[in-house]
């Protein structure tokens, strides 16, 4: 059976887990596995702009022994005359595996539903799974075991990134606070959903309007730019609404003495989160932001193992 990742929690904790172990044992060693040697091609698919996914999945595919195929649907018949269910039929018989930074899940869903190689969310409006394996490993080589911790999302709860990080860190068994106002809260689908696994692995959801009583004593402080892509038009609205929600150093310091912060970048610094943070002593995005290297060779390989 073909196996993909389109959201997080179409992993398992033990699958989970052993993709994080696997994207250790690739940092340590960068040329181990070479599972693309052929080579073979990956075509990754941008509707979106990209610093981080593009470069990471270029390397890493590289890296493995293959050859990346950027592909701009701007310059493609994917949305526009073709659908993704006949591109993905196109591409299987060409490429080993489909990456693709999009708009709509339904999109990813149609493609994954009609090729027989694995298709990877590599962003879309709902989720962001690729990132938050970048996340956790990151956060296990600077907190250890993952079960039992707490992290603090701050912003829009609405968004890809709060939506991810509920479903893939009560995955790992982490307690997982969203503070937001209540017309930013999380879906109640994608929240239900993460009560779910969360029964299964004693993690837990919990959604606040107040920002410090989210921050404190959390292990993990974490936000998001409030303006993503396809956004723009809202800028005024959302820094007015979501204010309240800034990481500062005084919010720091209600969340333990040793607690890390992240962000997946893009970062605008005095908006979502004060300079003296992101650039500060706790701050750990530039570990983060090579860790989607890592993370993403150790999720291809494991899918390619797995289908």
């Amino acid at each position: 059976m073909t196996r993909h990742l389109l959201r997080d929690d179409d992993l398992t904790k033990a699958e989970q887990d052993e993709i994080i172990d696997l994207a250790i044992a690739l940092k340590k060693d960068r040329w181990k596995l070479k599972p693309l040697e052929g080579p073979q091609t990956v075509a990754v698919i941008f509707d979106k702009s990209s610093t981080r996914t593009r470069v990471s999945f270029a390397v890493g595919i590289a890296d493995l022994g293959g050859v990346p195929l950027i592909i701009s649907t701007a310059n493609s018949q994917l949305g526009g005359k073709e659908t993704p269910a006949d591109t993905a039929r196109v591409l299987e018989r060409q490429v080993a595996a489909i990456v693709w930074r999009t708009y709509a899940q339904k999109g990813l869903e149609e493609m994954a539903a009609g090729t027989s190689v694995p298709v990877v969310n590599a962003l879309s409006d709902d989720f962001h799974p690729c990132q938050l394996l970048a996340d956790l490993l990151t956060i296990r080589e600077h907190k250890g075991d993952l079960a039992g911790l707490t992290l603090a999302f701050f912003g829009d709860g609405r968004s890809n990134m709060a939506h991810s990080y509920m479903l893939a860190c009560v995955t790992a068994g982490m307690h997982v606070r969203v503070a937001s106002p209540e017309d930013y809260a999380p879906r109640d689908d994608v929240v239900a959903d993460a009560d779910r696994r969360a029964a299964e692995t004693g993690g837990s959801v919990e959604l606040y309007t107040d920002a410090n009583e989210a921050a404190a004593g959390a292990d993990i402080i974490v936000t998001d730019t409030w303006v993503s892509m396809g956004k723009e038009e809202e800028k005024l609205a959302r820094l007015r609404d979501l204010g309240a929600y800034k990481v500062t150093r005084e919010l720091m310091a209600l969340a333990k003495p040793e607690a890390i912060f992240i962000h997946c970048l893009p970062a605008d610094r005095g908006y979502e989160v004060e300079a003296d943070v992101i650039d500060g002593p706790q701050s750990v995005v530039w570990d983060e932001a090579e860790n989607r290297l890592h993370a993403q060779k150790a999720l291809l390989v494991w899918l390619l193992r797995q289908s």
